[in-house]
């Protein structure tokens, strides 16, 4: 497959500025997964990457070769987008077909056949190849927009929150399947979600971005317990990072603004007495929603746990994050 390098990547609309001096390098065979709110710059790094846009500054690289002037067809490269991008008057077997008829690939009809019945019974739609696109659900067309991108084999595959349509049972199966087609051919994939759980789950590597800046780069563990910034630090984690005044517990170094709090970074049975607001049974755990002097904080407990709403619960912090005025990290 191929590494893909940005370069002082820059692009302007009108007076906003999507990508900021970007410098990133998505290493060869890694699952990179771009996090960010809307507007953090995430889809217009896909659009550079496939061609779709041109940069106003910077350069891409993909294999270690210059992409200036290329088409996206030439720069071996595949998007799935948010949106359906099906043929409505093909069916559902044309569609997935019609890549692999490009005369540029020269595909044998065996091996067009066999590759499109292989993706179509991963993604659970093998019953649907005779449909037309027009005849299926929202979250069919997604799957076999997913399907025309796997079907290839090209130097990178871009990702544009690709499961964000499906429901909640097929969304967890095909981060799976997604993740092993990965895994097992070596392809480069640069996905973008909102979705923390498929960042940790499925990435080697995230990409934290703010207003079309880079704020971190590094695989989930590390951003997870090794955050720049407060910003950094809200992208990965369920439930979401505790930030409160550093002057709440005692401690805290002097440049400190405000402790981050992870739930584990919460010791119970110690310290001072919080109350429990709401008990939250998930299952496999139950979320604690607590008031400390005044500051609402989120942690995780015994999943079997007689806790309470009014309940008095000790509390103290544990290995927490500190972070200074502007938001930094502190070491």
């Amino acid at each position: 497959m191929a590494e893909v390098r940005l370069s002082g990547l820059s692009k302007m609309f009108g007076t906003t500025a999507a990508l900021d001096n970007i410098d990133l390098t998505v290493p060869d065979g890694s699952f990179v997964v771009l996090l960010g709110p809307t507007g953090a710059g995430k889809t217009t790094i896909l659009r550079m990457v496939s061609g779709l846009d041109t940069p106003d500054n910077g350069d891409v690289y993909i294999g270690g070769k210059p992409m200036a002037g290329l088409t996206p067809a030439q720069r071996d490269v595949t998007m799935v987008f948010q949106q359906y991008s099906l043929y409505p008057h093909m069916n559902v077997r044309q569609n997935l077909e019609f890549p692999l008829k490009s005369p540029l690939l020269r595909t044998p009809q065996a091996e067009i056949d066999r590759k499109v019945n292989e993706v179509a019974e991963i993604l659970q739609i093998s019953h649907k190849l005779d449909n037309k696109a027009t005849a299926l659900s929202g979250g069919e067309m997604q799957r076999v927009s997913i399907g025309r991108a796997l079907v290839r084999n090209p130097s990178v595959y871009l990702m544009d929150e690709p499961l964000s349509s499906l429901d909640a049972k097929l969304r967890s199966d095909l981060r799976i399947e997604l993740k092993n087609i990965q895994a097992n051919s070596g392809a480069t994939l640069i996905y973008v979600t909102h979705d923390q759980v498929e960042a940790m789950t499925m990435a080697t590597h995230v990409g934290v971005l703010d207003h079309g800046r880079l704020v971190q780069f590094g695989t989930p563990r590390q951003i997870y317990e090794d955050p720049v910034s407060i910003y950094a630090a809200s992208r990965l984690g369920q439930p979401r990072i505790n930030v409160v005044p550093a002057d709440l517990f005692g401690g805290a170094p002097t440049a400190a603004r405000s402790i981050g709090l992870r739930p584990e970074h919460i010791l119970q049975g110690e310290g001072e007495d919080s109350t429990v607001n709401r008990v939250e049974h998930l299952g496999d755990q139950t979320r604690l929603h607590l008031d400390y002097k005044g500051h609402d904080l989120i942690t995780v407990t015994d999943p079997h746990t007689e806790l309470q709403r009014g309940d008095r619960l000790p509390i103290r912090p544990n290995n927490p994050l500190y972070f200074d005025a502007s938001g930094a990290r502190l070491a």
